[in-house]
């Protein structure tokens, strides 16, 4: 199918429906955003003498969602400059505009009746093969289009995003009866490519595939609980990090969806799933029955399974609920040896066998819940799909697990995960049985750079589809590797490309991480073409080795430092002027040397998913790799002809001096730190590593030529100098900065000012570099920067001293 997506309708405005508006606004859609008539006035209207004829009335609940959309945290938009995509209106004045889109997307209330009757007011005005589904959640596909056309029925489908639809990356996606083939196709490949997606043709089942393995996972912990006479607290240990999965782990993560909404699904599935074998399971635990009668449904009603309280001294506390008494109390810190044992294991998926061989509670913990989740997803296959590597793709991209339940059971061993089925009371399906029996070990293997995946029908390992644009590291890292020390792995993507991948602990840029980066130009100068710095860690890279930093300030090295110092400087500028196109590929935390590297990279390829920033400030330094002379750079490379040049300089020492981070890719380029005309942006962080590598391969193509070192930088000297003096004095005097605030942002000023010049001259980068990096020096002498780095190695966050 050749269509293109110039512009859509989402019918509903909520959380949803604005949110799924967003995100097509994201990636240069026209979006037209429709919601119902309100019924009456309000007291406002009223106040204003409106009538209901008035289009701020007829359009009150539409433009009233989209705008607490826009406010939420975290936001739904890259950019705010992107909301005026969206156009507004509502279903009885506007709803002939649909004629005019490509796709219609329906998102209102979970009822077949009204979504039926949405159905056909909109078939009245579409245009044939328009493209038309519904956002539901757990309805049949096959119900909602009966009694539509033909031509209706072979465009409609199901397209379930998740909440939130710029974080959340699976899309779901459900065939109807008629629905025609290529359109399936289509939505597919638009929803992997454009929107960013992980793309599933699921079943039409109900709660299809994410949600159905996801809710069960929670119901079964819900039980485990109570069985094994477990904490809130406890079991939110056990399910976050340590296992790869998010922060808010599980009751955390009820109270932020809504409990509502879980009760709503797992009643779906307990009502319309009665042959499954573990049915009983989705029945709700008495705990959670008291909890919605009592409305305690999470952070929309102000409790949950926490409560955020006040306290008298005016700090507030986070009190837990007791599972036993149904009353709140003060949180209770959960330890376990089991846990202790994996502090020293980086990889996630190194950690499972550790965890389920514990002798503790947490081990025994771990087998009965990974016994229980593999006996239950073997037998969903071919139920809600034939392909086991599409639920954990939906687990994945759906609820944030960094390892599907397929990756985790063979992480552990199949045998063994057999063993804990068995302790569990449960069997699994006839097929893993089958699958070990014709010599088959594990449910996926590698084979030239490509991952396959055990197919059930042939009994035979088929390549998973849809790898061909992406390059995943975890595939070839060790049959690709070039060069390796601890700090980084240096791949051959093939013709002529290398890759720098960090290996460092949140990837911190330390000794190794600089020897490897050097090492990575000489090989790519000596014998290939182009280099892209890249990886698909969680983040890119949070920035220099601060416990470095620390330990030689402490014991006073001062030349030691000076001379690391000098060696990050002098690595950054290679990144710069080595013979060979240098591509750098954030996304996620990119920060302080993290970013740097990107200032300093020919090109940047970065996720849309990027905060990146200098944040050197938060532990009282200024950026010293490069960061400070390359932002003063930037500024002069912005002067214009009549111009307020030192209006600009500020903007760019703002942005240190604030230690601003973008909150998306698209924010980076308001912040100066991306480039337009030359730093993209992709919007699918699995083709970043290719999109890279394809720009660094026409770099190289083009005839790439090495850069001439930069001697015409321009700074304004004590003109520019006086005017940051004054502004930090005035901000000192008023309170908004500590004295150590304002000799760490007069250290920068004079850096950025090209120090006391007496007029405005044209400078080196290596003069700029010498000053930013004295300045650096300094600031490791004082007591104060030195309390800063030390609270930031306890605690992670910034001190303000």
């Amino acid at each position: 199918m050749n269509k293109h997506i110039n512009k859509v309708a989402i019918i509903g405005s909520g959380i949803m429906g604005s949110g799924i508006a967003c995100h097509f606004a994201n990636i240069g859609v026209q979006v037209l955003l429709l919601d119902i008539v309100p019924r009456e006035l309000n007291e406002k209207e009223k106040s204003k003498g409106l009538t209901m004829e008035d289009k701020a009335v007829r359009n009150r609940l539409v433009n009233d969602s989209l705008a607490a959309a826009l406010k939420s945290k975290p936001s739904p938009i890259y950019h705010k400059q992107f909301a005026k995509r969206i156009v507004t209106g509502n279903l009885e004045d506007d709803i002939a505009k649909v004629s005019d889109v490509d796709w219609i997307i329906e998102v209102v209330v979970e009822r077949l009746d009204i979504k039926k009757q949405v159905f056909e007011n909109l078939e009245k005005h579409r245009t044939q093969g328009t493209l038309i589904s519904s956002n539901t959640s757990g309805i049949p596909i096959q119900f909602m289009s009966e009694g539509r056309s033909d031509d209706f029925q072979a465009h409609f489908c199901g397209t379930h995003f998740f909440n939130p639809a710029r974080y959340l990356k699976l899309f779901e996606i459900i065939p109807g009866p008629k629905t025609k083939p290529e359109v399936l196709d289509f939505l597919n490949g638009y929803g992997e490519k454009f929107l960013g997606k992980t793309a599933v043709v699921a079943k039409d089942t109900p709660a299809f595939i994410g949600n159905r393995i996801g809710i069960f996972s929670i119901m079964s912990l819900f039980h485990l609980v109570k069985e094994l006479g477990m904490t809130v607290e406890e079991i939110d240990k056990l399910t976050g990090p340590v296992i790869g999965r998010p922060k808010s782990a599980t009751f955390r993560t009820v109270d932020v969806v809504g409990l509502d909404t879980l009760v709503h699904v797992a009643r779906g599935i307990h009502e319309n799933c009665t042959d499954d074998e573990r049915h009983n399971l989705f029945k709700l635990p008495g705990f959670i029955d008291t909890m919605v009668q009592n409305q305690w449904l999470g952070s929309k009603s102000g409790q949950g399974f926490y409560k955020k309280i006040s306290g008298k001294d005016g700090k507030s506390e986070i009190l837990t609920l007791d599972l036993d008494t149904m009353d709140y109390r003060s949180k209770k810190s959960a330890k376990f040896a089991t846990l202790e044992l994996t502090k020293t294991v980086d990889k996630v998926i190194d950690r499972f066998s550790i965890l389920v061989d514990g002798k503790d509670k947490a081990g025994e913990f771990y087998r009965k819940s990974f016994g229980q989740i593999f006996a239950y997803v073997s037998h969903r296959i071919p139920e809600i799909t034939d392909e086991l590597y599409k639920i954990d793709d939906a687990m994945k991209a759906g609820f944030g697990w960094e390892h599907g339940p397929f990756q985790i059971w063979d992480a552990i061993g199949i045998e063994k995960g057999l063993e804990f089925i068995k302790s569990e009371g449960q069997q699994a399906a006839d097929w893993v049985h089958q699958m070990l029996a014709s010599g088959h070990k594990s449910f996926y293997t590698v084979k030239g750079g490509a991952t396959y995946a055990y197919d059930i029908p042939s009994q035979s390992a088929k390549k998973v589809p849809g790898q061909d644009a992406f390059i995943i590291l975890d595939n070839i890292r060790n049959s690709n590797e070039v060069f390796k020390n601890s700090g980084v792995v240096v791949e051959d993507l093939g013709d002529g490309i290398l890759n720098v991948e960090f290996q460092s602990k949140m990837n911190t840029i330390g000794g190794d991480v600089i020897a490897g980066l050097n090492k990575a130009i000489d090989l790519a100068e000596k014998d290939f073409q182009g280099l892209v710095v890249g990886n698909q860690a969680a983040n890119f890279s949070v920035g220099a080795n601060i416990g470095m930093i620390f330990m030689m300030a402490v014991e006073q090295e001062y030349d030691e430092l000076n001379l690391a110092i000098k060696l990050f400087q002098d690595t950054m500028m290679r990144m710069r002027y080595s013979a060979i196109p240098t591509i750098s590929a954030p996304h996620g935390m990119t920060l302080g040397g993290g970013c740097e590297l990107s200032l300093h990279a020919d090109k940047v390829v970065a996720a849309a998913e990027t905060y990146i920033g200098l944040v050197e400030f938060g532990v009282g330094v200024i950026p010293g790799g490069g960061g400070s002379k390359e932002m003063t750079l930037r500024a002069s490379d912005t002067f214009r002809k009549n111009d307020v040049e030192l209006n600009v300089l500020q903007e760019y020492f703002l942005t240190i001096g604030m230690a601003k981070v973008s909150t998306s890719a698209y924010e980076a380029y308001d912040l100066g730190v991306l480039q337009k005309g030359k730093d993209i942006v992709v919007v699918n962080k699995d083709r970043q590593i290719a999109t890279a590598k394809a720009y660094a391969q026409l770099m190289a193509e083009r005839g790439y030529t090495k850069p001439i070192p930069r001697k015409d930088v321009k700074v304004l000297g004590k003109q520019a100098l006086g005017m940051f003096l004054v502004g930090t004095d005035s901000m000192e005097a008023g309170h908004y900065i500590s004295e150590h605030d304002k000799k760490i942002a007069n250290k920068l000023a004079y850096v950025m000012a090209g120090g006391d010049l007496s007029e405005a001259s044209y400078v080196t980068e290596q003069y700029l570099l010498d000053l930013e990096r004295e300045a650096f020096l300094s600031l490791c002498t004082e007591r104060k920067t030195l309390e800063r780095i030390q609270h930031m190695l306890k605690t992670g966050k910034p001190l303000r001293n």
